[in-house]
This record gives C-alpha cells, sequence and structure tokens, in this order.
C-alpha cells in the first residue's frame, strides 16, 4: 500500500505584508472589565432511559427528595434510569445584574447515554470565592444523537452527553467591577509588544496630550474622568481610536501531530543549501491458495504474501542567497515536494544551522 500525504503550508499574512490600523477595543481589554466562570452540579431529569445508576447519582437524589421531606430507606436503591447527574457551567459577563438570564452548558458526569429530552432541576452556580451568582433550571437543548442495535452495533451523532439551556440561569448576585475606582483606565494588549504599547499610547495622546503612558509591553494607564458617567463617554471614545499595530515578530510555528506550518511574513533565511532525497516504500498484499497434492492428507488453505519494494528518488540541492523572503522559501519547499515530516526536518535543520532570522517554534 502506497501513502501519499498531503500538507499545507498556511501564510499568517498575505504577500503584501501590509498591516492595516485597527481600533483599541479589537487589540486590548480594559483591565478590571472581564467575565467570571461559575460552576455547579445538578440533577437532569426525564430522560428516556437513557439515565445512569451510580452510588452518586442515588446520593444525590436522595437528598434532593430529603429537601422535600420524602425520606427514603437506605436499603431501598432506586431505579432511576430517567435521571442523570450532571456538572454545569456559565460565564457570568461583566457588569451582568441580578435578573438578568445567561446561557449554560450542562454536561454528564457519569455513564449516562443521553441528555436528550432531559430536564435540568434547580442547580446553584457558584464562583471562585463559593457564593452563589446564579441560579440554572430549563429544559435541555441536546445536538447529539446515539442509537443502539442488539447486536452490540452503535452508531453516535456529535455528542449527546452535552447540553444548553439558553438563558437557563438567573443571575442572583452582582460582581463588583472595579472600573469606576481609582483614577486611571488600564488597557492590556492582547499580544504584548513594546511596539504596540508605544503606539497606541501614542495615538491616546494625540487626542489628549499627556493623558496616557506604556507602562510595559502590556499595560498602558490612561488618566480618565472620576465620574463613572464621564467615564463612560470617555472610554467610548478611547477605544474607537485607531492606529497600526506593530508587525509580529518573525517566527515559524510547527503542529507535529497534523503537519501544519505556519510561517511568518518576517521569516528570513541567511546563505544555506538545502538537499532533499524521496524514499518511496510500497508494500503490496496478495492472497494465495495452498492444496495438497491428489494422494496427500490435509486441508486446502488461504496463505498471505507480501511484497516490499524500495525506492530513493536522485537528491535535488537548493542554494539560498542571504536575505531570503518568505516567498522563495514556500517556493522551493513545493518544488522539491516534501511530506510535512520531511519539512519540518529541514527547518529544523535549517535552525541549528543558525540560517533561520526568526523563532521555530514545535507544538
Amino acid at each position: 500500500m502506497k501513502a501519499v500525504i498531503k500538507f499545507f503550508i498556511i501564510l499568517s499574512m498575505l504577500p503584501s505584508f501590509a498591516t492595516h490600523a485597527q481600533r483599541i477595543k479589537d487589540l486590548a481589554d480594559v483591565a478590571g472589565v472581564r467575565s467570571n466562570q461559575l460552576i455547579g452540579y445538578g440533577l437532569v431529569v426525564g430522560l428516556p432511559g437513557t439515565g445512569e445508576q451510580s452510588p452518586f447519582t442515588e446520593q444525590s437524589f436522595k437528598t434532593m427528595l430529603s429537601n422535600f421531606g420524602i425520606t427514603m430507606p437506605d436499603k431501598l436503591k432506586p431505579k432511576i434510569k430517567n435521571v442523570a447527574a450532571v456538572a454545569v457551567h456559565a460565564e457570568l459577563a461583566a457588569f451582568a445584574k441580578s435578573g438578568q438570564r445567561i446561557d449554560v452548558t450542562v454536561s454528564s458526569m457519569g455513564s449516562a447515554q443521553s441528555l436528550r429530552g432531559g430536564t435540568l432541576l434547580q442547580t446553584m452556580l457558584i464562583g471562585l470565592d463559593g457564593n452563589t451568582y446564579a441560579v440554572a433550571q430549563g429544559s435541555l437543548v441536546v445536538s447529539g444523537l446515539g442509537a443502539d442495535g442488539l447486536d452490540g452495533s452503535k452508531v453516535l451523532v456529535n455528542t449527546p452527553t452535552v447540553g444548553r439551556i439558553s438563558n437557563g440561569a438567573t443571575v442572583e448576585r452582582e460582581i463588583k467591577s472595579p472600573f469606576s475606582l481609582g483614577d486611571h483606565i488600564t488597557f492590556n494588549l492582547h499580544q504584548s509588544d513594546f511596539t504596540t504599547a508605544k503606539r497606541l499610547s501614542d495615538t491616546i495622546n494625540d487626542l489628549i496630550s499627556g493623558s496616557a503612558k506604556a507602562i510595559d509591553a502590556t499595560s498602558v494607564q490612561v488618566s480618565a474622568p472620576r465620574d463613572i458617567s464621564d467615564r463612560v463617554s470617555f472610554l467610548s471614545v478611547i477605544e474607537n481610536l485607531e492606529f497600526e499595530p506593530a508587525s509580529p515578530a518573525a517566527k515559524i510555528i510547527i503542529n507535529s501531530r497534523t503537519g501544519t506550518i505556519v510561517i511568518g511574513a518576517k521569516v528570513k533565511l541567511l546563505a544555506a543549501a538545502i538537499t532533499h532525497g524521496g524514499i518511496t516504500v510500497t508494500i503490496n498484499e496478495s492472497l494465495n491458495v495452498s492444496q495438497p497434492n491428489a494422494f496427500a492428507e490435509g486441508e486446502t488453505v488461504v496463505t498471505n504474501e507480501s511484497s516490499v519494494n524500495t525506492s530513493q528518488e536522485d537528491a535535488r540541492m537548493f542554494v539560498f542567497k542571504p536575505g531570503v523572503t518568505l516567498d522563495t522559501l514556500v517556493r522551493a519547499i513545493n518544488e522539491v515536494g516534501a511530506a510535512p515530516g520531511d519539512v519540518m526536518a529541514i527547518l529544523e535543520a535549517l535552525d541549528q544551522a543558525g540560517a533561520i532570522r526568526g523563532e521555530l517554534i514545535v507544538i
């Protein structure tokens, strides 16, 4: 069997290498304005026999009944195939107010086959500090589907053990934000870069002289009004200012699992020579029938016969002059016709030889 491997070299920037002005709100976040993760443990009921029977599910079921004044004997083990223990999680957005609704995701924690058709019972969603910030409840929407046959065959579409409830939780407690505190607003860049931080502060200072200063490669501090209404209006103007961020550092990213190679636009080569010899291995499998002689004892059997052939193409060498750009490198690699593993080996060898002006990162 001859395997043919295809791969893609993805360019992180267009050939023009041009960067365009972007809004501050697209490149940076305001310090303290963030979402918070919530998590809870609950029960999904009403399942059509696709639930589970596990010790913690039974314990949770009995605890729920005891909250309503119903006590079950310890020796009694209820058959609760229509109940499943689940983990519930949600994101509480910044400035979320009490009474507002948020979406929740529900995931099976045990051996439940499907959550389709189930209803989540009242579940407390707690934050990192242990306080309850929202309460979730409602009918699940499950996109997955599973079906089992009597012979053990199984068909599974998507993931039937994970569901979602749109607006399934009500916010019960607000999280205080430091947005209105102090005399400054701090912008944190999504990607740290000293040049970008300097350009961001210069853009703000062009509007309001002396109001912004870059603290480090990530943060830019801006003087802001103390009145909360004025501060909101001030931030609305600032976050829509446009400036041109700095070009990213020269990097080559290799994903060794998928064979994906991403080469940054600023990557260049020093003087180097590359040679590549392609080796092709062909394995052919065939079946032979072995029969005994007419007067000999024995049975007719089927035997396997394998044929393994190896061939090697003529090696080709490419010489690069100093300052070779990304386009030349990509064209040369495509001309060689190397497989992903060969391309990775070539790039790693170039990096070891010090011929790459950029950082090689293998993930």
